[in-house]
């Protein structure tokens, strides 16, 4: 493996924000460190900013589009700076603002390895850029062009801050990506130009009412497979397990805690609302490649946490992410309120518990430098619990949230997807959605299955052999950053009406036709 820094060019050129000097009282006790530290300062104030917006957000009306601009941008295309929230998009904004925070906070105290903290600071605020800038946009040509935003910082941060096969994982990303982009922006200028308009919000209220159905079923495959392959979706997932392996920390909690959001976010915003008819002919087709994912991304999961199956703790994570966005997709392809709701919800679930989980497994890499299971587990088990007991705890908290604990944010999502399969929209093959609900029931069963085993290898153990060095509990900078994701997964369980509260008033009147 080369250096980091080594050949592959240099980094791009960060943007002026994270160039500007450190502001007074947080110059950091290098220049290194001082540029962190700006990137906390920074993301810290994004998410300030977000929290402002959801305290001024009018929560009696959160199926109305707030806090809007809309500005004439490329006249001759009737392309317009369209941007608003409702109750749909501001829970992502806020997961995308506290993740990219609590991120900043961690690299201040914990660096990645790799080249200049300049250019890292500048890509995550791309990235944190362009990820908000997707889930606030109302046209679909502006939509496009966030969406596609990302990829560059992502693919940096993989190949220049990432560890063994990096270059390879990065490459494999990217062009993964762009080729299911290429598809979708083939679908979104076909309903931009059939409708005579690219505003969301215009294309909503007709409801497609101006597209015919096979206009409507080929946008709605057309943009699918973009959206599928950022979800990801089996068969289109396998990029991912490679760049969560390779991505650092920081990387693996972005990529699995926003990035895959924003697939699943376009078939909310945009398929459901905007191509109807197309996605009550493809819904089946969606919901059976759900449940698929779901049954593979267990059994994928089941196979490396075996012993001598020399499985790395992070592609584990990396493929239980296929199993449970599965649910997502399950969910919206029922085509009912309870499905997308619980869509929605399994969203800001996966993002906050997944995203607890990647940090996690970072620690414990860095503990033991290494997160091949079999070498952590040992002749007698990492002994987590009796080396470093807060750690070992955090872990089987996240991993029995992420298996869907009743009373942890996990249950709800994937409960409400189930359901809502057990009793799918009028037209949708009930017989059909029985099976893809039982195929979701078994994938929890085989979930819960393979996270007890990872907890048992990992946590439970004998005594430290002599001569071993002690392990290091979690520091301080590791709770300030973990403690947030903990107290909201725990809130999202006890208190779910919180969010579906926000997402449900949304939901109905984006299925009837319309968000105003």
């Amino acid at each position: 493996m080369s250096p980091p820094g080594g050949a592959g060019g240099p980094p791009p050129p960060p943007p002026a924000a994270a160039l500007l000097p450190a502001p007074p009282g947080l110059k950091g006790k290098s220049p290194e460190q001082a540029v962190l530290r700006h990137g906390v300062t920074v993301t810290g104030a994004i998410l300030l900013a977000a929290l402002v917006l959801t305290l001024g957000f009018d929560h009696d009306h959160p199926s109305r589009m707030q806090a809007t601009t809309d500005i004439s941008w490329i006249k001759a295309l009737d392309v317009r700076i369209h941007l608003g929230v409702d109750g749909i998009s501001l829970p992502l904004l806020v997961l995308t603002a506290l993740l990219t925070f609590l991120c900043a906070l961690y690299s201040y105290s914990k660096p990645p390895t790799g080249p200049s903290p300049k250019a890292f600071v500048a890509l995550l605020l791309v990235l944190e850029a362009g990820t908000l800038a997707t889930f606030a946009v109302l046209d679909l040509v502006l939509f496009f062009l966030a969406f596609e935003m990302v990829l560059v910082p992502m693919y940096f941060l993989i190949a220049r801050w990432g560890g063994e096969g990096r270059r390879a994982a990065a490459g494999k990303f990217i062009l993964y990506t762009l080729l299911g982009s290429v598809v979708m922006l083939l679908g979104l200028l076909l309903i931009g130009i059939k409708a005579g308009t690219f505003d969301m919000v215009a294309l909503a209220t007709d409801n497609g009412r101006g597209l015919t159905t096979s206009v409507q079923v080929t946008a709605v495959l057309a943009i699918g497979i973009g959206l599928a392959v950022k979800t990801p979706m089996w068969p289109l997932h396998s990029w991912l397990p490679d760049a969560h392996t390779a991505a650092p920390t920081v990387g693996s909690v972005l990529l699995a805690g926003v990035l895959l959001k924003m697939g699943t976010y376009g078939f909310v915003r945009i398929a459901l609302p905007i191509a109807p008819d197309g996605m009550h002919t493809l819904a089946p087709y969606l919901a059976a490649f759900a449940a698929a994912g779901i049954v593979y991304g267990s059994l994928a999961c089941l196979a490396l946490a075996r012993p001598g199956a020399k499985g790395d703790l992070k592609r584990l994570i990396a493929y239980s992410s296929v199993g449970h966005m599965g649910f997502v997709l399950l969910g919206i392809a029922t085509l009912t309120p309870t499905g997308v709701n619980g869509a929605l919800f399994a969203n800001i679930a996966h993002g906050l518990i997944t995203g607890l989980l990647f940090f996690l497994v970072g620690a414990v890499k860095d503990r033991y430098g290494t997160a091949d299971l079999d070498t952590l587990a040992g002749a007698t088990g990492a002994a987590l619990y009796g080396r470093a007991p807060r750690l070992g705890a955090l872990l089987a908290f996240a991993a029995v949230a992420s298996l869907g604990l009743p009373g942890l944010a996990g249950f709800w999502g994937e409960m409400l997807a189930l359901f809502a399969a057990f009793d799918p929209a009028d037209g949708l093959s009930r017989p059909a959605y029985l099976v893809f609900m039982a195929l979701g029931g078994l994938g929890t069963l085989l979930t819960a299955a393979y996270l007890l085993i990872v907890v048992r290898r990992v946590c439970m153990g004998g005594p430290r052999p002599a001569g071993e060095p002690e392990l290091a509990d979690v520091q301080p900078y590791e709770l300030a950053a973990w403690t947030p994701l903990v107290a909201l997964t725990v809130l999202a369980g006890l208190w779910p009406a919180v969010l579906l509260g926000l997402t449900d008033p949304a939901v109905q009147q984006l299925l009837a036709g319309g968000t105003q």
